[in-house]
């Protein structure tokens, strides 16, 4: 009897891990056929812009958009790339402008958000209240507009393209969060051996922040890198246009070039106003840098997320 119940519970116990292997594999198979389904439909676009840039307008008239270019053509690359010396003052004015703002932005974000995660800051409340109160109401665009041209004297400088940007009040919420999970002990341990509170926030703080920093970094950049409307509003001269706001004129060029020859009856050729493809060599160039520094902050990316968005 009892050798019949020893041998009953050991053929329970050895089949209930054999099942739960079972249900692992079962579920890590849906989850990467998943994740491999996601990472296809997230690819095709991508690969569907860089063929449609890569064929001839004709082939885009007559057959639309294809994952393989039919009829190979760079005429969009040599249209986009006819004055390169426009390009380049382009792209150095970006890379500037985004490389400034992004490293100050994030030094002015994460000491706000330090300091507002101080409980022994008795005003934290305070200006909590009025950073919150910036994203509910706003002076308006023409305030705006005369603070920055009248005031400021700022037009026509890279300063428009940055001050405008610096600081956002959702990443120093976020970082706030972040930075009120990191665990007080430190900082008073660091208090007693007589630490100041900038030394703290600079040898201690930031180095146990950088998933964070690296998120908001990543968020600040893209906001820069993809900035084109204070240049719209602010930029006249043609050394300060950023990348963005260059391609925005150059497209709107080829739009009126192509009414104009319409208009006076004359047929229009690929060769010398290629659109759509244009428009996807476009997106290719503006969005190609910016691609290729995401996985160096991707390790940090989901991380600072998650972190700053369950503490609070």
């Amino acid at each position: 009897m009892s050798a019949s119940l020893t041998q009953t519970s050991t053929k329970t116990s050895s089949g209930k891990p054999g099942k739960m292997m079972g249900d692992r594999l079962l579920l890590q198979i849906i989850g990467y056929t998943v994740l491999v389904l996601l990472a296809v439909f997230c690819i095709l676009p991508f690969l569907l812009v860089v063929s449609s840039s890569l064929t001839a307008e004709t082939a885009i008239v007559e057959k639309g958009f294809q994952l393989f270019p039919t009829d190979f053509s760079t005429n969009a690359y040599h249209v986009l790339f006819k004055y390169p010396k426009d390009m380049i003052n382009a792209y150095t004015v970006t890379i500037s402008v985004t490389a400034i703002g992004t490293l100050v932005g994030l030094f002015l974000t994460s000491m706000t958000a330090y300091v507002l995660a101080r409980k022994d800051f008795k005003w934290r409340n305070v200006f909590s209240f009025y950073f919150f109160f910036t994203t509910l109401f706003s002076g308006g665009l023409v305030p705006w507009y005369l603070l920055m041209v009248n005031y400021l004297q700022l037009k026509d400088t890279l300063l428009v393209l940055i001050l405008p940007l610096l600081m956002n009040v959702f990443y120093i919420i976020v970082m706030k969060s972040f930075m009120s999970s990191i665990p007080e002990a430190i900082t008073e341990s660091a208090k007693i051996d007589g630490a100041g509170d900038f030394l703290i926030y600079r040898k201690l703080i930031l180095p146990l922040a950088k998933p964070a920093l690296a998120t908001i970094g990543l968020f600040i950049a893209l906001g820069y890198w993809n900035d084109w409307y204070n240049a719209l509003l602010f930029i006249s001269d043609s050394k300060l246009m950023p990348l963005q706001y260059y391609l925005y004129r150059l497209l709107g060029n080829m739009d009126g070039m192509r009414k104009a020859i319409m208009q006076s009856g004359a047929v229009i050729t690929s060769n010398n106003l290629p659109t759509e493809s244009l428009k996807m060599a476009m997106t290719l160039v503006a969005t190609g840098p910016i691609l290729l520094a995401y996985p160096f902050v991707q390790r940090f990316f989901v991380q600072g997320l998650t972190i700053g968005a369950v503490k609070g």
